[in-house]
């Protein structure tokens, strides 16, 4: 299944306990486009956040986090691990 890495900007001040509640409304929903996040990373300072996905491709992701509240367009396949 593909790879998906995906950035939010304006998340600036955002604590914790605020990713985790936005990361979990993603896990909520995920699998009625059979996406699955794995993980969830922030930087507050810059207002970034950065969410590491599987599914069946970009549009997909994108649904999930439509529905969750938090739409990005700045989604990318990363194919390649090393």
């Amino acid at each position: 299944m593909p790879r998906f890495m995906d950035v939010h900007d304006g998340f600036f001040g955002v604590t914790a306990e605020q990713l985790a509640e936005a990361h979990q409304r993603d896990l909520d929903t995920e699998a009625e486009d059979g996406v699955h996040f794995e993980h969830a990373w922030l930087d507050p300072e810059a207002g970034k956040v950065f969410c590491l996905a599987t599914g069946p491709d970009k549009e997909s992701v994108m649904r999930v986090h439509e529905r969750s509240g938090h739409p990005t367009s700045q989604v990318y396949e990363v194919p390649v691990e090393v």
